[in-house]
């Protein structure tokens, strides 16, 4: 408990992605990351921070009343502290989410966490760190992330679903890149093509812009 982790911010907000949108929750942004996607919206996130124990984050979290906790980054998982974090959080019976990259190793997480796991498309300038190996420890309660830049990444996700046999593995998120794609044309394509997905839009962005703290 002494130990400490690097943290971005602690901010109380509503959940804008994944099966929890629209839950009030509290996020845990933790500093660094080994990506550098293109059109990342949290590089702030990259260095700067406070090293904080488990019980510093605790407290902060305490103040608010809702059982949401999504921790995320940067790449939480580029700070190994992120594991006893995460099972002190669900020992105390939150639940518990964390946004990672799928280039880190998600073997060790706690069975508890519902894992949101991008996999990176080509138009993110990072497909090629894509761990293959972690799509064999996903759960039902897990989910996949693809964020599409134009109809080719679009494509590429389609038959990399079928490639790897992912449909009824856990859900599956199309999220168009904010200031890439419009929703309705990544709508379109999905209705076109009836890609066995679930549209999402990042609804934090919608209510309050690309800013810190959202």
């Amino acid at each position: 408990m002494n130990q400490t982790i690097k943290i971005n911010e602690i901010f109380y907000s509503i959940q804008g992605e994944s099966i929890f949108s629209g839950y009030p929750t509290v996020f845990i942004r933790l500093t660094g990351c080994p990506l550098r996607c293109q059109y990342c919206d949290t590089a702030y996130a990259f260095n700067k921070g406070n090293n904080l124990t488990i019980l510093d984050i605790k407290k902060q979290i305490e103040s608010h009343n809702t059982p949401y906790i999504c921790v995320s980054g940067g790449e939480p998982l580029s700070q190994p502290m992120v594991h006893p974090l995460m099972t002190a959080l669900c020992d105390q019976q939150f639940i518990v989410s964390i946004e990672t990259s799928g280039a880190l190793d998600i073997s060790n997480i706690d069975q508890r966490v519902h894992i949101i796991m991008d996999i990176k498309t080509p138009g993110s300038k990072e497909s090629s760190k894509n761990l293959i190996n972690n799509l064999a420890h996903l759960k039902l309660t897990d989910q996949l992330k693809f964020v599409i830049c134009n109809e080719e990444d679009f494509h590429w996700s389609q038959q990399f679903i079928i490639d790897h046999d992912l449909k009824n593995k856990c859900p599956i998120w199309f999220s168009p890149s904010h200031e890439e794609m419009p929703a309705s044309t990544l709508a379109d394509l999905i209705l076109k093509y009836s890609a066995p997905v679930r549209l999402q839009v990042q609804l934090h962005k919608f209510l309050w812009g690309n800013k810190p703290g959202c």
